[in-house]
């Protein structure tokens, strides 16, 4: 999928729902139920086991619509990697100006890490489509309005601690986007195969967040 449309996908939707999981067994039917309730956007860290097969597999028989991307990608030959496997986009934890390359060079949606107001104004020059804020909690949905007044077209991304009541905050502070991963994936519901339970949680996640947003930020 082009970068574009995938950038479209998650600007509409305002979320990425980060996968870890030590059993990829379970991972298509995780993946399956979170898509029932609205999910567009799914990420597979590389720290997940048989991740890049994982990728390969749900990129060729995703359904139209849906996108399937890698997470913690460190360097340009992963990023290379996981775009050769299907991904439709790439997240980092770091700010590395060769993954932005590569993902640029071939089209790809790419949101590097960032913290600080320098980090994520580098990142943006380098051309991220979305920068990645690492660890959101530790400054909170505040730290999002902060960075608008001098960054007002930057498009930023909290991840780390955010959850299901605290999502729509940071959007409502104006983060473009989420990514969530435990809250959202519950180990309890995902050990018990309660996938309705992960399809309600997904919904009512999507609903907040449309709620809370005017719609997609270009």
């Amino acid at each position: 999928m082009k970068r574009e449309d995938a950038l479209e996908i998650i600007l509409t939707t305002k979320i990425i729902a980060v996968i870890r999981m030590s059993n990829p067994a379970k991972l298509r039917s995780v993946v399956e139920a979170i898509q029932r309730g609205g999910v567009k956007a799914i990420e597979i860290t590389l720290t997940t086991p048989g991740a890049l097969d994982s990728i390969r597999d749900m990129a060729a028989a995703k359904p139209a619509g849906v996108l399937i991307g890698a997470g913690t990608v460190l360097d340009a030959a992963s990023a290379a990697t996981v775009i050769r496997a299907g991904a439709d986009f790439v997240v980092s934890p770091v700010l590395d100006r060769e993954v932005i390359r590569v993902c640029r060079e071939s089209d790809t949606f790419v949101a590097p890490g960032a913290f600080t107001p320098t980090e994520i104004l580098a990142a943006w020059r380098l051309g991220a489509d979305v920068v990645k804020v690492f660890p959101a909690t530790s400054v909170g949905p505040k730290f999002f309005k902060d960075m608008k007044g001098p960054f007002p077209q930057i498009r930023l991304m909290p991840t780390g601690g955010v959850d299901l009541v605290n999502a729509a905050d940071f959007i409502g502070h104006g983060a473009s986007c989420v990514a969530i991963g435990t809250a959202l994936l519950d180990p309890k519901s995902i050990a018990n195969d309660d996938w309705e339970g992960l399809t309600a949680k997904a919904e009512a996640l999507v609903k907040s967040l449309s709620q809370a947003g005017a719609g997609p930020r270009r």
